[in-house]
């Protein structure tokens, strides 16, 4: 019997990110054949497909399930549906790489690691800044000791935004569907770029806070201060509401400093006492290209994704703190 050396996909939900960077990521790997679409609107699931090579589509992605020819699934719903659909498609046979956040919920992020375990399929999480060349020379810089030891952390991610009631995406600003605004949103990928460098987090405190929208049922700007076992305190801060973006992360170092002021572009300044130094490390000009090269191998060889469960279920945790809070 041959071994399978590609992976078929099928992708549940077709939004903007979905159309930008997973769909042409599995398209252009070697490893990859997207198998599948589905997308509730049967006609743009078809348009879908056909532009992306597709074999087939779905308007209900329980028929896409059911398609034997499907291997593993990429969820791109919006966060409320992320468990339901987990769990049906480990219940089906199917590995399963997931949209951040992972759940609306801790507890539900246990629901669908307990389901994939069960049915033996792999569980990953797109947090897809794991893979930035950039945070791996972070990671290198804090493991030399170069700079000493870790103080404080500082992340501001700003963007601007404002849906109308009528836009399909509007969903991100329901508490129902999202679980929680900006935090909840983007945030996350800054709790997990955290977590990632300093480990488990000691304590933690929050404030979230509704300044240019009142009426929202999310909050527009929240904060989160982390003290982390292996060293700093770092805060986290996010909005919707400020006008200038902002993607930094500012560490500060007892011998030292590393500063990025776009982390999505990848320049990064170095400060020692024997001096300063500037480098480029771009992250792939598809983001999402080594997280599911990675999750492709990852099922291929049969080992853990670099990005699992374990994972998007502590940023969960994180994130259950800090609207508690």
């Amino acid at each position: 019997m041959t071994e399978q050396r590609f992976l078929r996909w099928g992708i549940i939900g077709a939004g903007d990110i979905v159309r930008k960077r997973v769909a042409p990521a599995i398209r252009d790997l070697p490893n990859c054949e997207l198998t599948a679409i589905a997308r509730a609107n049967a006609d743009r699931a078809e348009e879908f497909a056909r532009e992306f090579g597709a074999k087939r589509w779905y308007a209900n992605w329980r028929g896409l399930l059911g398609d034997a020819e499907i291997d593993a699934v990429y969820i791109a719903t919006p966060v409320y549906l992320h468990a339901p659909q987990t769990i049906a498609a480990a219940e089906a046979g199917k590995h399963v790489l997931c949209e951040k956040p992972m759940a609306m919920s801790a507890a539900e992020c246990d629901t669908m690691i307990a389901a994939c375990a069960a049915n033996g399929v792999k569980l990953g999480i797109a947090y897809y800044r794991r893979f930035y060349p950039v945070l791996s020379r972070v990671r290198e810089l804090i493991t030399s000791g170069e700079l000493g030891r870790p103080v404080a952390a500082q992340i501001n991610s700003f963007e601007y935004v404002d849906i109308a009631p009528d836009d399909p995406r509007h969903w991100f600003l329901e508490k129902a569907k999202n679980g929680g605004g900006p935090m909840m949103d983007f945030g996350c990928h800054r709790l997990e770029v955290l977590a990632n460098l300093f480990g488990t987090v000691r304590r933690m405190s929050s404030l979230t806070a509704n300044i240019e929208w009142k009426d929202r049922e999310v909050e527009d700007t929240a904060v989160a201060t982390l003290e982390f076992d292996a060293g700093p305190i770092a805060t986290v801060t996010v909005t919707h509401g400020a006008l200038e973006p902002q993607d930094t992360l500012d560490i500060f170092f007892t011998s030292g400093s590393i500063h990025i002021p776009v982390l999505n572009r990848g320049d990064i300044r170095i400060v020692s006492k024997s001096g300063e130094k500037n480098e480029s490390l771009p992250a792939a000009a598809n983001t999402d290209e080594p997280l599911i090269a990675d999750f492709t191998e990852a099922v291929l060889n049969d080992r853990g994704p670099t990005v699992g469960g374990e994972t998007g279920r502590e940023i969960a945790r994180l994130i259950d703190e800090i609207y508690r809070d």
